[in-house]
């Protein structure tokens, strides 16, 4: 009798349902390779339940066509297209928002986020018990060096003024469970910063290390102008600690300016007309107290165009056309 062999499918690695947020904006390139490279860890996986959500964030080239195709040749493809760019926080959040899996998951579509990782992270869920997998790059091989040393300044700075403590080269790849992504939505707020809702929220989190990998096609869409923005917005999300630092060097300010003051007049009173000749110093000291106040007024405003967005309750993004 002959030996038949076993065609028995391997069982699924996890029970539910998986959605994979992906936002792209002008990925035409990056979105099949990323797309043959997910199948593939799928199907190692025991081909498992999921569902890929692109959200389409105001793309200029052909993403949104080819999105379109892979949604009717493909049921497990969703899409989301915004009706301009928004930006990847947007979304993020409506990925977010539309996701119906039982875990969820935020991935980049130019293979930095490496979907070969998805494996472990489902292990520390089922089998450790944890809420959340998130990814960390230990490495920032090539990269350029400045943008390398502004980051690790970025996170000291931001660990140094906010309560919540952030992992350097943290990513926004994260496996997450149901509930810890209702928790994240139900934080409504029109300024995002998804990293500091992680922590904020809290939940049990395991962290996995990984080498940086160089993106699979295309280039990066962020600048460094917009790289400072992102920072900036990410220091005033989660603290209050600047506007707590722009009072308190108004009031050392003012108690060099008092100290200055007293004496000049000492001076002047035991050797009169003295004081004339002092004045490229006293333009310097304006011109630095003058610059101090336009900081601190810079400071100020940013919280106030905080609060002037959320007050208006504006839309975070505003949807063009889906799949569905």
């Amino acid at each position: 009798m002959e030996n038949s062999e076993n065609t028995t499918p391997a069982k699924p690695f996890y029970d539910g349902l998986l959605s994979v947020i992906v936002p792209c904006k002008n990925e035409v390139e990056a979105i099949p390779v990323f797309y043959g490279e997910f199948k593939k860890v799928m199907q190692g996986m025991g081909s498992p339940k999921y569902e890929l959500i692109f959200v389409e964030d105001g793309s200029t080239d052909g993403t949104l066509d080819l999105l379109r195709r892979m949604s009717k040749e493909d049921p497990s493809v969703r899409f989301i297209s915004f009706s301009r760019n928004f930006g990847k926080e947007a979304a993020m959040y409506a990925g977010l928002k539309s996701a119906r899996g039982d875990y969820v998951t935020i991935m980049d579509v130019d293979l930095q986020d490496p979907p070969s990782l998805l494996p472990d992270m489902f292990s520390a869920i089922i089998s450790e018990g944890y809420d959340s997998v998130a990814s960390r790059r230990c490495t920032r091989c090539g990269e350029p060096p400045m943008r390398t040393h502004a980051a690790r300044l970025f996170y000291k700075i931001l660990n140094s003024l906010s309560d919540l403590k952030f992992k350097e080269g943290a990513r926004d790849y994260r496996l997450m469970t149901r509930r810890v992504l209702d928790a994240i939505l139900g934080l409504e707020e029109y300024n995002r910063f998804i990293k500091g809702m992680y922590e904020w929220v809290g939940f049990k989190t395991k962290w996995i290390d990984y080498e940086n990998v160089p993106r699979s096609a295309g280039e990066t869409k962020w600048s460094n102008f917009g790289l400072l923005v992102y920072s900036l917005n990410a220091l005033t999300s989660f603290s209050t600690v600047p506007l707590v630092m722009a009072a308190l060097v108004g009031i050392a300010l003012c108690a060099l300016s008092g100290l200055g003051i007293i004496f000049v007049i000492i001076r002047q009173l035991l050797e009169p007309g003295s004081s004339q000749w002092g004045w490229p110093s006293m333009v310097c000291i304006m011109l630095f107290l003058s610059g101090m106040q336009l900081f601190c007024l810079g400071v100020l405003g940013h919280y106030m165009s905080k609060i002037y967005l959320e007050t208006k309750r504006r839309p975070a993004y505003i949807v063009r056309e889906t799949s569905e």
